[in-house]
């Protein structure tokens, strides 16, 4: 039964693992994938040599860490509200009001963010220019990309991600609960002393996990978001290797590009478990 799936894994993650060797080649489209002379690491090398290689690697590591240290305790905060609710219905509600925005598309989203941060015509355009701020850009300055970007992913993703957080409360055995009452707890203490070290374990191996992708910021929002005016913030590895690879046809370059990426991640992935089971005894491996 869990053949196809197995087989989709290997098709589409482990076979084009064979085109890694393009990074380390001088790709000629006339010789194939295994064409090319072997360049070994020089587009590794001409990558970190590059002016932009400063610029990329700040703008990656500012947005992906800002998005981390909001972003991550968000849904733990949203769950650990939504269990306080003892009123089914409205605890439903409120689950599938905050559960939504995850289905909107990314373009949709975009497209709403312009709308509604419009300087002439959006409704906070509006309200920054009723506050004195003027007319603001949001989208097109440098201070406020990472802000808007930063706050629109939490909207959009906190509370699918809470859910996990919900799944793991759920489990928490009622006498406990029962206990911390007769003992005379507090709903804060009940929070601090049962609900969190509940999920103390699916909080660390989330962590891991976001850890491993850290200096993948994601590709379709950031480069439907850019424009010419907030380049200089908004310009991370991934719209890079897109540039680079696809426009311009440096597909050595870009692969050897896309696979310092994935090393650095990586690296960070196995650095994390380590210390995790170190003072946790809790890990992936």
């Amino acid at each position: 039964m869990i053949f196809p799936a197995v087989a989709c894994v290997i098709l589409f993650n482990y076979i084009p693992m064979y085109g890694i060797q393009l990074a380390f080649r001088e790709f000629d489209f006339t010789k194939g994938l295994t064409g090319g002379e072997w360049a070994g690491f020089k587009y590794f090398q001409q990558f970190i040599d590059s002016y932009m290689f400063t610029d990329l690697l700040r703008n990656t590591l500012t947005i992906s860490l800002t998005t981390l240290i909001v972003g991550f305790p968000a849904p733990i905060i949203l769950a650990l509200l939504i269990n306080q609710i003892r009123w089914k219905r409205a605890k439903r509600t409120l689950q599938t009001i905050v559960y939504l925005p995850h289905f909107i598309s990314i373009v949709v989203l975009v497209g709403l963010l312009n709308v509604l941060l419009s300087p002439n015509t959006g409704i906070v355009g509006h309200f920054m220019d009723v506050l004195g701020f003027g007319d603001v850009n949001l989208l097109a300055s440098t201070k406020t990309f990472v802000p808007v970007y930063v706050l629109s992913d939490v909207w959009q993703h906190c509370g699918w991600n809470s859910i996990i957080y919900l799944a793991a409360l759920s489990t928490v055995d009622p006498q406990l609960y029962d206990a911390a009452k007769m003992d005379g707890a507090s709903r804060w203490q009940i929070i601090r002393s049962v609900e969190i070290p509940a999920i103390i374990p699916t909080m660390i191996i989330l962590l891991i996990l976001n850890m491993g992708s850290v200096i993948s910021t994601g590709f379709e929002k950031i480069f439907l978001m850019q424009n010419s005016l907030n380049l200089p913030v908004s310009e991370v590895i991934e719209t890079y290797v897109y540039k680079i690879g696809i426009i311009s046809n440096q597909f050595s370059y870009a692969a050897a590009i896309g696979l310092f990426n994935t090393m650095i991640n990586f690296t960070l992935l196995v650095c994390m478990n380590y210390i995790a089971k170190k003072t946790s005894q809790i890990s992936l491996w």
